[in-house]
């Protein structure tokens, strides 16, 4: 081995060691309790590791990598039962050691970029300790309940299923399999919002409220701000903010949607889908920079994932596909945009993983299908822009108004690009 990459594999090691060994230290800052090991112990720990890898492979014998190994392991055992004498109860430090002197093996032994991926991702989870516990406290039964049941639709029913249909046209578009599939991954996109959410707090700022809302239900977000805005019309340009954000994160939501199930029509829908959603980003800065607010927000997200709700959903998804796929054996075309407006107007997810996946299969040209996507998100915007019309108070009319103006033109204009 080159000096040269001697040394970068050492230098690694020392870095992933101080890296975990400043976040100790900087979170007993406060503390006038010894900490067994800070950021210069962990990068000697790391250096530790990339020895004891360098021994075991110039020796050729792993029992010299296992017996360092072990004269360590007896000095973080003797400095935990210090701590337990004292009260001090706890191995997230000395399991921490273990992990800076792992890494600082693969360093030597040329996993680089892993050894630095789980040196990161240690850090994180070490400084991550508020957020967590946070979120920790804020699950309910319901919350548990509904994530295992999402393991086990995600990791014991889908691969049962069968991966093919056995009806014909147009029942031929239902593929248990695929059906399913979809139901994990909006059921997937929706339950990391509803987490976000809950590790930042229901009561942090409204334009943060908008946009994890955004993940998880943007008509939740503006019903809510929309009747609130009654209450509190002072608040009304905040409250736009935050609504604009929760539909332009809508936008975002299709295209990754799109992306996922079939990366080829994303070619053709990316144009007016990204205009819209960057009209609604470009108003957002307006927005946040004409009028700051300390207030927080106070929106109501119940679970997005349980069991009845995604049998829902993968219903109301097979149904989307077998409207779509009949709407344009029978009726042409119309009928295909028809289906997609009407669609759209309740649930934009269905018809867009609808699209995509009729495409794909080859039932729907691709300029079609993009078409009907693009018409489902303009029509679910306009469904959504009438209710805050609707129920908004005066002063959140105007601005909201010159939001959907300005996403459903450049939408409905940009279309015409295809």
């Amino acid at each position: 081995m080159e000096n040269a990459d001697l040394f970068l594999r050492f230098g690694v090691a020392l870095a992933i060691g101080f890296l975990i060994g400043l976040q100790r230290e900087f979170a007993h800052g406060g503390s006038k309790d010894v900490i067994i090991a800070g950021e210069r112990t962990f990068a000697l720990f790391g250096l530790a590791g990339a020895l004891a890898a360098m021994a075991a492979d110039e020796l050729n014998s792993a029992l010299a990598f296992v017996g360092i190994i072990l004269v360590f392991g007896a000095f973080i055992t003797a400095a935990y039962l210090v701590d337990a004498r004292k009260g001090q109860v706890g191995l997230t430090t000395e399991v921490a050691i273990v992990i800076a002197i792992a890494a600082g093996s693969l360093a030597y032994w040329g996993y680089l970029t892993l050894a630095l991926a789980i040196g990161i991702a240690t850090t994180v989870i070490l400084s991550i300790k508020l957020e967590t516990d946070r979120f920790a406290r804020s699950l309910t039964r319901e919350d548990i309940s509904a994530a295992l049941q999402m393991a086990v639709i995600s990791a014991i029913i889908l691969p049962i299923l069968p991966n093919q249909s056995f009806l014909p046209p147009p029942f031929d578009v239902l593929n248990p399999f695929k059906i399913w599939l979809m139901v994990v991954f909006i059921s997937g996109i929706s339950f990391l919002g509803y987490v976000a959410i809950k590790v930042v707090g229901p009561e942090q700022g409204i334009g943060l409220t908008g946009f994890l809302g955004g993940l998880v239900s943007s008509t939740a977000v503006t019903l809510s701000f929309s009747e609130r805005s009654n209450r509190e019309p002072e608040l009304s340009k905040p409250f736009t903010l935050a609504i604009t954000v929760a539909w332009t994160v809508m936008f975002i939501r299709v295209l990754v949607e799109v992306g996922v199930v079939y990366p080829a029509l994303l070619n053709l829908v990316w144009v007016p889908i990204g205009a819209s959603g960057l009209v609604g980003i470009f108003y957002c800065l307006y927005l946040f920079f004409s009028q700051r607010t300390t207030e927080k927000a106070n929106v109501e997200f119940s679970n997005p994932f349980d069991l009845g709700s995604a049998i829902k959903f993968g219903l109301l998804y097979a149904l989307v596909l077998l409207i779509s796929r009949a709407a344009q054996m029978y009726l042409g075309d119309t009928g295909l945009y028809l289906s997609s407006i009407l669609s759209g107007a309740t649930d934009v997810d269905a018809i867009t993983l609808s699209m995509a996946e009729l495409s794909k299969t080859g039932v729907v040209e691709m300029p079609k299908a993009a078409l009907a996507i693009i018409l489902a998100t303009m029509s679910n915007t306009a469904v959504k822009g009438g209710i805050a019309l609707a129920m908004g108070g005066k002063a959140l009319r105007k601005p909201l108004s010159f939001a959907i103006l300005l996403m459903l033109s450049v939408g409905i204009s940009a279309a015409f690009l295809i």
